[in-house]
């Protein structure tokens, strides 16, 4: 495995104008070009950057290498503070997808995951509608319930005198900040107009570790992200069941799996039909962007 390519570690979820490669056009089938002949056929191989203790200019240079040698999306952690991982400093995860949106062209990119209770869902819709117009149709729209009372993230919030709830508060309080999202997308509100309806609207996928979260995404989102392991094959089936039983079950379904590329992982993820896969990388994300895209060759 390259340096500095290390698999999804196990952390609770928490443009003005059309492109002319459309956003609709990427979300499936292969693309020659795309990390040349170490291409997974149908799967998308997205990056997740470590923002812990990073700087902006090597979050940029990775992107704009990760477009380079053809990697299809790139991700970036939900935190507020750097010492939950023992840092000094993490940044700000919209703000630095924005900025990505606005100098590296072409790569998909979002959050995995936000943390819902960091922001209000009205305004995150919005916040939303905004990145997807910035982008030209780019986002993927990664929501979580966050971390517990007994995790390290809970401080975050606490800090904050915002409470930490339990898990099944936690997923409740999911659930409605997408159906608060998905309003706010319509463009009018009790009766109150002009909100920024996105155009095309971007897919919601729910992060999670368990079958009730699993359930919930294939429920209420447009998609879910799962950690590869002995249980990805029960939590997609359940993801899917609970998609097919839903009022949205003719719409599409995007499955995202956190993993590393070795040869037995990307079998699975082919026998699953999973659309993206999702690699983490840590700094300095150019060199190791280049080197992962060397060993895939």
């Amino acid at each position: 495995m390259a340096p500095g390519i290390i698999p999804f570690p196990a952390i609770p979820s928490s443009a003005a104008g059309r492109r002319r490669d459309s956003p609709k056009a990427r979300r499936g089938g292969c693309d020659p070009s795309s990390l040349r002949s170490g291409r997974i056929c149908k799967v998308k191989i997205d990056l997740l950057f470590d923002p812990f203790g990073a700087s902006w200019h090597d979050i940029q240079e990775g992107a704009i290498t990760a477009e380079g040698v053809g990697f299809d999306g790139v991700w970036l952690y939900d935190h507020l503070a750097g010492s939950v991982h023992g840092q000094q400093r993490v940044l700000e995860c919209w703000t630095t997808l924005t900025a990505i949106a606005a100098t590296v062209p072409r790569i998909a990119l979002g959050p995995m995951v936000l943390n819902v209770a960091n922001r209000h869902p009205g305004t995150l819709g919005v916040m939303a509608a905004t990145l997807q117009e910035v982008s030209g149709g780019r986002l993927l729209l990664g929501l979580g319930a966050g971390g517990g009372p007994h995790t390290p993230y809970a401080a975050e919030q606490q800090v904050f005198g915002r409470p930490v709830l339990g898990d099944t508060a936690r997923r409740a309080a999911l659930e409605a900040a997408v159906a608060t999202i998905r309003s706010v997308w319509t463009g009018t509100i009790d009766g109150v107009g002009g909100f920024l309806r996105p155009d095309p609207t971007p897919p919601i996928i729910i992060g999670g570790f368990g079958p009730k979260m699993a359930q919930l995404a294939g429920r209420v989102a447009d998609g879910v992200n799962l950690p590869a392991g002995p249980g990805l094959g029960r939590l997609v089936e359940i993801a899917r069941a609970s998609r097919a039983a839903s009022a949205r079950h003719s719409s599409p379904f995007v499955v995202t799996v956190s993993s590393d590329l070795s040869a037995a992982a990307r079998e699975r993820l082919k026998e699953l039909d999973v659309d993206r896969a999702v690699v983490f990388v840590t700094p300095p994300f150019a060199s190791h962007v280049r080197g992962l895209a060397a060993s895939q060759r």
